[in-house]
């Protein structure tokens, strides 16, 4: 009788598991409609320098505070228009959609890889390894994310790297407990058995029968700490030790405006609404993933 090989897996059923996951995504209008905006703005900070009419750092000493195109008092060649500085609206918030979309993708991505590595290892080895990283991630649990990037941040003034690796420090945690928690159910499920019966070595059980397994709910996660990263960096920039005050960035542009919100709301209102659409856009699409990937999830 021919021996069975460790990743002899029936591929009809995964690619009828993948198109009936497919369907359930693309069933779900509300989670189509926010993927189709979040590429909007990914399509807006990819091709910033030729959609915004502006250099979004350029002053207009002869335009300050103009107000948008269709109230009393506003220009053409100002569609949502300036702020205190006389700088183009709409060409900011066009490069600030760089900014959010950048890093939260720089930091969803470093603490995915980190923490889904490190809970990969940790649940399928235990030991003191194991020991060691869950004492860790609960260590990091008793303090707030925000608190922990403001002091990283504080010590080491607005700059990109330090940025990112502020809102990552923390982050990668969350990760961590969720492939933790999977891994030590798929080591125990009967396809590991089988495939490690079989002679499989470990990495081929780690990153051919495990690891597939706990894609999804990662995904899922990833999808909803990037609304959270979204939120943190534009709540940093809005104190003044987020982004860099050359770069343009939403959290700044509110923090500019709120002084002027009694006679100029466009200048903190449009940026503020473009974060509310993004960040609403990642966590609905987040609950469509959720719903199609993992159900278990949303019980």
């Amino acid at each position: 009788m021919a021996q069975l090989q460790p990743d002899s897996v029936p591929e009809v059923s995964v690619g009828a598991a993948r198109a009936g996951t497919i369907r359930l995504l693309v069933g779900n209008r509300v989670a189509l409609i926010s993927a189709l905006l979040i590429f909007a703005f990914l399509a807006t900070g990819i091709f910033a320098p030729w959609l915004a009419p502006y250099d979004p750092n350029q002053q207009h000493p002869n335009a300050i505070r103009v107000a948008p195109a269709w109230q009393a008092g506003g220009s053409r060649a100002f569609l949502l228009g300036t702020d205190s500085l006389g700088r183009d609206l709409l060409s900011r918030i066009i490069y600030g959609a760089r900014v959010s979309i950048a890093l939260g993708v720089a930091v969803v991505l470093l603490t995915m890889v980190v923490g889904s590595g490190l809970g990969l290892l940790a649940g399928y080895f235990g030991g003191w390894w194991d020991t060691l990283m869950s004492r860790l991630a609960d260590i990091l649990l008793a303090f707030p994310f925000l608190v922990l990037a403001l002091a990283v941040m504080a010590a080491t003034g607005p700059n990109l790297i330090a940025l990112v690796l502020a809102l990552a420090f923390k982050g990668w945690v969350d990760f961590y407990r969720v492939s933790r928690g999977d891994t030590m159910s798929a080591r125990q499920a009967d396809y590991v058995t089988a495939a490690r019966g079989l002679g499989a070595s470990t990495s081929h059980l780690l990153l051919r029968e495990i690891l597939p397994n706990i894609v999804p709910p990662i995904i899922v996660l990833s999808t909803l700490r990037m609304a959270t990263i979204i939120i943190a960096e534009a709540s940093l920039s809005f104190l003044g030790i987020g982004v860099p005050p050359s770069i343009p960035a939403w959290g700044t542009m509110v923090a500019d405006g709120r002084v002027d919100v009694a006679t100029a709301w466009w200048i903190a209102t449009f940026p503020g609404l473009a974060i509310l659409l993004l960040v609403l856009s990642v966590n609905l699409l987040g609950e469509g993933l959720r719903d199609a990937l993992d159900p278990r999830m949303s019980l």
